[in-house]
């Protein structure tokens, strides 16, 4: 018996099947742009290279197989197949942009023409088709150049067909980025393709409202992703630059959805140039969100407040982002992270305190404790996460979470010679009857971040809840955990005495952790996942352990550098392009 959810998925792929093919028919295709369109996404000349020797790296798995087609492989998940399909890769071959690099682009693209150009394969999906269409308009002239009369005529007949397919499946993207992509790529054809503007106007449109319903007053999603909100705002300067190309209007919606995203992802930027990694997101490719603030051209700065739910600490060479609001619910939280309260800490060019981030391209199980609690910098009570996965959804699938704080007040206010962050969460009242509050202070240099960690039984009813909680057979109890995730990169040496840690950068900068003496200390194995690499790779985590015997306990701890180490590093340490499997 099929469940709802797989009858609407069979329904979608029927419809998208069925599209596809029926945009083969109509009018003779387009035999030119009406202005050659510019590249408006950057790549990777080392993921070039690796794509010639024939080592194909994709939703964080890895086939290596010299002078074999792409589309001779056996995809290994859903996800790998549909980076295939979506040919970012494109980016990469383009930025490598040898002779070399240019033949395999044509060869690859032209066979999934043949192959696929039917209405075949998973790539006919808006979301997909979307991501296509902007690539192959995107590097047109490098794709074209040299090639007859006959192949392009297939590649215009294609990008017919893919834009008169988006044209009627684009409403059939879920809500969120995939519709953003649809829309995006509608338009590009719609403007870019000689006689397709018509194409363009319902889309047009259509953006401007999904940026009125989607992003909020402060530039934010309901998603909380701040990889997902990277995608948005390149996406939505794309659209206004080809708009503008075009000689025509901008809609003010998506102005001022522009104006509003990039100072939030601003106060997202960790001090390496690389977004904070919360709530299913990643850093982002290197170079990828300067380069979409600087196309936005938007002036105003990080706001002072909360950016989408994030505190921002920084001062000197060093920020911290934390995360400062209640988790996303509903159908918004079905990649979200039980991690509020958790913060990530950069120095310079280089990682500190993270999160494990999201596992979703390692498998379910990856996926699911990559958003538990104890995957986050932050405390754990009674071996909880501070938030429930819910079972799936039975119509769409999603694991939502559930059960998680409703109330998460928070302060930032100047200290003197620092900034201090002040928050709090109800995430275990429910439980055991207490508030997590957590104060942060970055010293003014940046060489210094102070915190204290409490756990407190505000009213009668939350003090009875803690006595039971503390009384029950359970034996985790009122133990609690604080947990820093370190970066792969961090070297780490455990003082003999147990009561400090030594942090060595790559740069050659070294941090101290250290606590008041009240819980006790250990290092333990952790991971850090990074859709990029093949497996998740191993890492270590700082622990402090304890347990809550009273109304209110508090531990104190810093993160500060050591005296002997610089105000200014020079981090002229050149990180591998193509870095090694872990």
């Amino acid at each position: 018996m099929f469940t709802s959810t797989s009858l609407k998925a069979r329904r979608a792929r029927f419809l998208n099947l069925w599209h596809a093919r029926a945009a083969t028919c109509g009018a003779a295709p387009p035999t030119g742009f009406v202005s050659m369109p510019e590249p408006r996404t950057i790549g990777s000349p080392a993921r070039g290279a690796q794509l010639l020797a024939g080592d194909y790296r994709f939703a964080g798995l890895r086939i290596e197989t010299p002078d074999t087609s792409l589309w001779a492989l056996t995809p290994p998940s859903p996800a790998y197949a549909a980076e295939l399909h979506g040919f970012a890769w494109l980016d990469d071959l383009a930025a490598l942009g040898s002779a070399a690099s240019r033949k395999r682009a044509q060869r690859w693209l032209w066979e999934w023409t043949e192959t696929y150009g039917r209405g075949e394969g998973p790539g006919w999906t808006p979301d997909l088709t979307g991501r296509r269409l902007m690539r192959w308009i995107n590097h047109a002239a490098f794709l074209l150049r040299g090639r007859g009369d006959t192949a392009r005529e297939a590649f215009y007949r294609s990008l017919q067909q893919q834009t008169r397919f988006l044209a009627r499946r684009w409403h059939g993207a879920a809500p969120g980025l995939a519709r953003f992509e649809a829309l995006g790529g509608l338009i590009c054809a719609g403007l870019s393709l000689e006689g397709r503007g018509a194409l363009a106007d319902p889309a047009i449109r259509a953006l401007a409202q999904e940026c009125d319903r989607l992003i909020d007053d402060e530039g934010g999603l309901p998603t909380r992703n701040p990889e997902e909100l990277l995608s948005v705002l390149t996406l939505l300067t794309s659209a206004a630059a080809a708009l503008s190309d075009a000689g025509r209007g901008t809609p003010a919606a998506l102005l001022d959805a522009i104006e509003r995203i990039a100072p939030t992802l601003r106060s997202l930027r960790h001090a390496d140039g690389g977004l904070a990694r919360f709530h299913g997101g990643g850093r982002g490719a290197e170079g990828w969100l300067d380069q979409a603030l600087a196309a936005a051209r938007v002036r105003k700065g990080r706001p002072d407040g909360l950016a989408m739910g994030y505190a921002r600490l920084s001062a000197g060479r060093s920020s911290v982002i934390v995360d400062a609001a209640t988790p996303p619910i509903g159908v918004g939280s079905g990649n979200a992270h039980a991690s509020t309260l958790a913060f990530e800490l950069t120095s310079g060019r280089r990682s500190l305190v993270v999160s494990c981030g999201s596992g979703a391209s390692f498998g379910a199980a990856w996926r699911r404790a990559g958003r538990a609690t104890p995957s986050h910098s932050t405390l754990i009570l009674g071996q909880r996460s501070s938030a429930r996965l819910a079972d799936p959804d039975p119509k769409t699938g999603i694991e939502a979470l559930v059960e998680g704080p409703r109330h998460v007040p928070v302060e930032l206010s100047p200290e003197r010679g620092g900034r201090r962050f002040q928050g709090g969460h109800d995430g275990y009242v429910p439980s055991h009857g207490l508030t997590h509050a957590r104060t942060l202070d970055l010293t003014l240099d940046g060489r210094g971040l102070f915190g204290e960690d409490m756990l407190l039984a505000l009213t009668d009813a939350q003090k009875r809840r803690f006595d039971a909680a503390r009384d029950s057979a359970d034996p985790a109890g009122t133990s609690f955990e604080i947990r820093f995730h370190l970066h792969p990169e961090v070297a780490v040496t455990l003082d003999p005495d147990d009561d400090a840690v030594s942090l060595m950068l790559r740069s050659g900068e070294i941090w101290m952790f250290r606590h008041d003496g009240t819980r006790n200390l250990a290092l333990e194995p952790s991971v850090y996942l990074d859709s990029t690499r093949p497996e998740p790779r191993a890492t270590q985590q700082i622990v402090l352990f304890g347990e809550a015997l009273t109304y209110a306990s508090r531990v104190r701890w810093s993160l500060s550098k050591a005296q002997e180490t610089a105000i200014g590093v020079r981090d002229l340490f050149r990180d591998d392009p193509f870095p090694a499997d872990d």
